[in-house]
Order: structure tokens, then sequence, then C-alpha cells
């Protein structure tokens, strides 16, 4: 782990101030997260596994990912703490959230952004693919919030905690049976947690991006899913495959599009937002047109 050098100086901000828990933060929609939070004034706590994951069919993030998002915080004059952990681990994460607390002296937000995806038709899935799909995207943010949220609500302050869900946590894709169930998932375990935690003035939603421009999606193994398999799929081709699957003229959305939103959520300009689905879509719920893929 590693705690940036960079001081703690005042700043305006939307949240100034305020500490953020963020997983997956080595790169991605994390990393954007990170770097917004930053420039809206808030120290960031940075969790990532840094590791290969067995089902994932691209390079998960990296060591070096996680130092650059620390760097980039620190660039901001913002604080960081990074630790690689595992959000199937809940000892972890409960160390990593006190570590946060008697560094930072207190935790406000928490983006429980970290997950991964894979690919295989439901009747095909190897059983190991889906326990390892519903073990990160679903029961890991479970751990995440076990692991954080007793330190906002000690904090006395109320908070904010945003998942990231998916479109994939509104509506059903082929090949996706053991992602698809996750990102729902997320939605029911948010409304419950809206409820259970309003009474210390925390509020709880998810976000629902459609294909956000990130190494998840920009991988051979998403040009063949989403060019039917064409062996030679690029990025150009499986672009046109995407934009097709939208009502705004768009085949991705940048990380930022997702971390404004995010931001948002977590700040007190929605402090009477809770228990809500917000799609950054694209208008892929619309519905408008899902071709077979």
């Amino acid at each position: 782990m590693s705690i940036s050098s960079a001081g703690a100086t005042s700043v305006d901000g939307r949240l100034a101030g305020k500490v953020a828990l963020i997983t997956g933060g080595a790169r991605g929609q994390g990393r954007a997260h990170a770097v917004r939070f930053a420039e809206e004034g808030a120290d960031v706590v940075l969790v990532d596994l840094c590791a290969p994951v067995a089902s994932a069919p691209y390079p998960t993030a990296a060591p070096a990912d996680l130092e650059q998002t620390v760097e980039l915080v620190e660039d901001l004059d913002r604080r960081a703490l990074a630790v690689r952990a595992d959000i199937r681990d809940l000892t972890a994460l409960q160390s990593t959230v006190a570590d946060a607390v008697a560094e930072f002296g207190r935790l406000d937000i928490v983006v429980a952004n970290a997950g991964i995806a894979s690919y295989a038709p439901a009747l095909e899935m190897e059983e190991s693919t889906w326990q390892e799909m519903i073990d990160i995207n679903l029961t890991g943010v479970w751990k995440t919030i076990r692991a954080a949220a007793p330190a906002i609500i000690d904090g006395g302050r109320g908070g904010a905690i945003v998942l990231t869900s998916s479109v994939a946590g509104l509506i059903g894709f082929p090949t996706l049976a053991h992602y698809c169930a996750a990102k729902h998932g997320l939605v029911g375990l948010m409304k419950v947690l809206a409820l259970e935690l309003a009474p210390h003035q925390i509020r709880v939603n998810s976000v629902h991006p459609t294909h956000v421009d990130t190494d998840m999606i920009q991988n051979p193994a998403i040009y063949s899913l989403f060019t039917g398999g064409a062996p030679d799929a690029d990025r150009t081709m499986a672009a046109a495959a995407m934009k097709d699957m939208h009502a705004l003229p768009i085949s991705w959305v940048d990380p930022a599009d997702i971390s404004n939103a995010v931001a948002w959520l977590a700040s007190d300009e929605a402090r009477y937002v809770t228990g809500v689905a917000l799609p950054v879509d694209g208008g892929i719920t619309a519905p408008f047109k899902i071709p077979h893929i």
C-alpha cells in the first residue's frame, strides 16, 4: 500500500473535505472516478486486486496502474491511500477501511465499482465462470459495503454510496446470464441498503452505464462478441455494431461521463436522491433496438 505525499490543502469543490473509497480504482471507470473526486476536493482510498482473474478474457489491472492513479490524484493536490485487496475478502476490506479512517480521520463516500466481464451462453457456461462473476460483481459489492458503511455511520455526518451496475442490470443480453444476474442483483441490494441506511442519512444509489471506453470493452473478446464471432473483428467493426444498439448516435461513452453521474450522486446536490437506479446509457434501455449478439 502507499500513501501520497501531497498535502490536503483547502480546496473548493462539491466534495471538498470528504473522503471516498473507490474499488476497482486502478484504471478505467475507477480511475476516472478518483480523478473527478479529487477535482471536486475529496481525498480517495483506492482498492484494486491488480492481479489476473481466471475467467476474464482480457488483461486486468496491474500494480503500475494503481500507482498511476495515485499520481493523478496527487497532481490535483489531494491525498490517496492505495491498497491492493480482493473485494471477495471481507477481512482485507475491513482492514483497508480501518487504515483509511486512521489516515484521513473519516469516510464519507463509497463507490463500489470493481467488477469483471466474461461471456458464454447460459447453458454452456462453466460453473466456475458463473461463480467467479457472482463472487466479484455481486457478493464483492456487498462485502465492500459491509466493511465500509459502519465507518460512515460512526462518523455521524451521513454520506453516500454508489454501486456500479450496468444497463445489463436493467435489461437482458444474450451470453451474459451471469453478468446480468449479478448486475440486476445490485439493484435489489441498492434498494434495501437505501432503506436500511436512511436513518443514518446515508444515501444509496446505483449507476447503470452502457458500454464504456475502457479495457473491459476494448479487447478482442468483446470485438468478437459484438460482431457475431468475426475472427478479425477490431475496434472499428465493434463500434459500428455497438452504435446500432443506442438511440443516440454513439458506440460507447467515456469514463468521465459515468464519473459525472457518480460525482453528482455523491454530492449534496443529490442530497434527497436515494434508492435510484440511474442509467447513463445513450438510450439503450429506452428501449430502442437490441440486435442478437
